[in-house]
Formats: C-alpha cells, sequence, structure tokens
C-alpha cells in the first residue's frame, strides 16, 4: 500500500441534506401492516443502497494503487448498487414517500472510515460482515413484504439478492488475496478483525446458499455459526 492510499477518510461523502441521520436505536419499527412502516422498512432498504454507492466508490478512490481489475470490480458494484437504490425508490414512490422522508443511521459508512488506513480490513469488515448480514436479512424481509402483499417489492429485492451475493464474493476474494499477500490465514484472519473492530458477528440462521454462493467456507460457517460467549 502507497501513501496515496492513506488519505484520511472524508467524514461526509456526497449525499443529500436528508434524511436525518441519528443512531440505530433512535429510529422507529417497521411493521408492514401499517402503510408508514411499510415505506420505512423500504426507506432503510433504500439508504443501504446509497450508502453502498459511496462505499463502492471510495473503494476505488481510497485504495487506488490497487491493480485494474480491482477498480473494475468496484465501478461494477456502484453501477448496480445505484440501480437498486432507483428500484428501491420507485417502490417508495408507490407507497406516496421519497429517499429523505424517514430518519436513517450511518453505520456502513462509519465502518468505512474505521478502516479506511486498511484494504485487508475494509474487505473483512463491509462486505464480509455487514454487507454479508444482508443476504441472511433478506428473505425474512422478502417474507414481510409477500404477507403486505407487495409483490412488487419482492421482486425488487430478488434482484438486490441476486446481485448482493456478487458484491459480496467481490469483497470475499479481495480480502483472500491481501491475505495471501501478506501470508495470512484468511478465515482466522476474519474472525480477529471482527474481534479488533468489535464489528458485529453474523447472527444465525444464516443465509447458507447464499454466503457458500459467495465465498464463504462451509467450515467457516459451521464456525460462524456457533454461539459465542458475550465479551466483555
Amino acid at each position: 500500500m502507497t501513501a496515496a492510499d492513506i488519505d484520511a477518510p472524508l467524514r461526509a461523502p456526497g449525499r443529500p441534506t436528508r434524511p436525518q441521520l441519528v443512531a440505530p436505536a433512535q429510529l422507529a419499527g417497521r411493521k408492514t401492516a401499517h402503510r408508514e412502516g411499510h415505506a420505512a422498512l423500504l426507506h432503510a432498504i433504500a439508504h443501504i443502497e446509497f450508502n453502498a454507492i459511496n462505499l463502492a466508490l471510495d473503494c476505488v478512490y481510497r485504495f487506488r494503487s490497487q491493480a485494474r481489475a480491482f477498480h473494475d470490480d468496484w465501478i461494477k458494484v456502484a453501477a448496480e448498487e445505484a440501480y437498486h437504490f432507483d428500484l428501491v425508490c420507485e417502490r417508495l414512490a408507490a407507497l406516496g414517500f421519497a429517499y429523505g422522508d424517514f430518519p436513517a443511521h450511518d453505520g456502513l459508512w462509519d465502518m468505512a472510515c474505521r478502516t479506511a488506513h486498511d484494504l485487508l480490513a475494509r474487505m473483512a469488515l463491509v462486505p464480509r460482515v455487514l454487507e454479508a448480514r444482508g443476504l441472511d436479512a433478506t428473505p425474512p424481509i422478502m417474507n414481510k413484504l409477500r404477507a403486505a402483499g407487495d409483490q412488487a417489492s419482492v421482486a425488487v429485492l430478488e434482484i438486490i439478492l441476486r446481485d448482493e451475493i456478487g458484491h459480496v464474493a467481490i469483497g470475499d476474494r479481495w480480502f483472500r488475496a491481501q491475505c495471501a499477500v501478506r501470508g495470512l490465514e484468511p478465515e482466522a484472519t476474519y474472525v480477529q478483525l471482527i474481534d479488533d473492530f468489535r464489528a458485529p458477528r453474523p447472527q444465525p440462521p444464516l443465509h447458507i446458499e447464499a454466503r457458500l454462493a459467495a465465498g464463504f467456507s462451509a467450515a467457516e460457517l459451521e464456525h460462524l455459526s456457533r454461539p459465542r460467549q458475550r465479551r466483555e
């Protein structure tokens, strides 16, 4: 990694003045039985997709000494995240709402800032931790939307889930490449980075099929699925 790769991270990426950013605990429930709760759930997904655009583009800028293939991968991810964002915003508009109408939190971008100094940590903790959580969370969300009769939004989430497997796989590939460069065992390093950064561990039930397709090994998933003692 060169000096050009360790600029101080931007604390606020390009974004509109709304939504209001608050702590996760301040966010209201998102019960799809009510129109506003239904819209709030879609808004949360839109916010994740919006942040994911910035995360992908930050990889291109932050780690610009990497190979052309690295940059091509993350430009592709950014374009697909922008497509997802537009799809979810269309579903919000169908309910009479728009992006920015509900508060949101900034956990994804906060982790980008925390890992701006190290490509290995970025690949482990953004694609392989935070974005991989979406692989687990999407099927239950689809069930909620299906129960609410919103098949159009379910179809959007099917597209997002398909593409996000590919995005996590890209992060997995570059994470393992960095481990090889540094002579590190990938799966032990992953768990250590989660602990070092106090990142959220995957919470069962995991979407095993999606995670396997994204590059996680069966042994790794078995380990991550085990109950773990609370950290002090």
